[in-house]
């Protein structure tokens, strides 16, 4: 049986493990053969021989890990190779690199040490092309999925809209600061943000809520769908996104998603969710005020593109591994 090998670098609950753990066990996967997960030190000092058919990388890029990688290439000359990048973006860029030109070299050269480079939305591919980080015949996008049988199961809410709730890890990148001054500068008594999610700016943002009674905290969501149910409409004002698992889920429980216009979220608008102008706190002020009643047409394509994303998801992978794989092991994997 063939034997993919995931490499990673954070085995966290999270978007990364959620897609590697959907890999290994979604309908039309299971064929391909067995996923193992390997942990790389964040150190990026690893095993130089790794024993599998095809390696999958799900790592952070950064210049440490790089001899590294160049000697596990070596090694694995013949062994197809694979990275699926999960953080760069244009958004990611923008906010996190000082030296934008230094930055991009070293992504130029990591990937170069692919066979495959996977994009995880549209829109990142589009970034990766832009910049010339890797060559054309190299790029095979591939959106993200996870299992959302448990969202579809929601009842699509169709009236008005008054819960807004935000989903994710409490940390700059998912901009729940703008999201707050923007419902606090919003003139609707009628609404609320409930907020859902654990991380490092737990008690700025409850500062920055005050004592308004509109905004509350749902803290650690063991049963994310349930949380879902609650809610009207979710927002995800990020400042950069590859792709937005949490934009997906919205979608295949029926809400309407208002999201920044950036990165893989991009993506997610052109499925159907509403754009907030400019990512800003009067831009999402000025989208929170005017809410009203869904599109329930808009709703439901949006839903249907969703729960389809997992079939696509494995056609997408089963057509990469087979093209990648050596002829006499097409069949084995078949």
């Amino acid at each position: 049986m063939t034997t993919i090998i995931h490499l990673v670098d954070d085995t966290t609950p999270g978007g990364v493990m959620r897609v590697i753990e959907h890999v290994q066990s979604a309908a039309g996967l299971g064929h391909l053969g067995r996923h193992s997960v390997v942990m790389i030190p964040k150190t990026g000092r690893g095993p130089t021989r790794i024993h599998g058919d095809v390696i999958v990388s799900h790592l952070t890029m950064n210049w440490r890990r790089l001899p590294w990688l160049i000697q596990l290439r070596a090694a694995h000359a013949t062994t197809p190779m694979v990275h699926v990048e999960h953080s760069y973006t244009a958004g990611f860029l923008r906010h996190n690199v000082p030296h934008p030109a230094r930055f991009m070299t070293m992504v130029r050269v990591a990937f170069s040490l692919f066979d495959r480079v996977v994009p995880v939305s549209d829109t990142q591919a589009y970034w990766v092309l832009d910049k010339g980080l890797a060559d054309p015949s190299q790029i095979t996008t591939i959106p993200s999925a996870v299992d959302v049988s448990l969202f579809d199961s929601i009842p699509s809410a169709t009236g008005p809209i008054k819960v807004i709730g935000a989903f994710g890890r409490l940390e700059p990148q998912k901009g729940f600061d703008v999201l707050i001054r923007a419902m606090r500068a919003s003139p609707r008594q009628d609404l609320q943000l409930h907020i859902f999610g654990q991380g490092s700016e737990r008690e700025a943002l409850t500062s920055l809520a005050g004592a308004d009674p509109r905004i509350c905290f749902g803290g650690f969501v063991p049963e994310p769908a349930k949380a879902m149910a609650s809610v009207d409409a979710v927002a995800m004002p990020s400042r950069w996104e590859a792709y937005g698992l949490v934009a997906l889920e919205a979608r295949a429980a029926g809400r309407m998603l208002l999201a920044s216009p950036l990165d893989g979220l991009n993506d997610h608008i052109a499925a159907g969710a509403h754009p907030v102008r400019d990512n800003s706190v009067r831009g999402w002020s000025e989208t929170l005020t005017a809410l009203d009643r869904p599109d329930i047409a808009k709703l439901d394509r949006a839903r249907s593109d969703a729960n389809a994303a997992s079939a696509r998801f494995a056609q997408s992978w089963t057509l990469l591994l087979h093209d990648l794989l050596a002829p006499e092991d097409k069949a084995q994997a078949a």
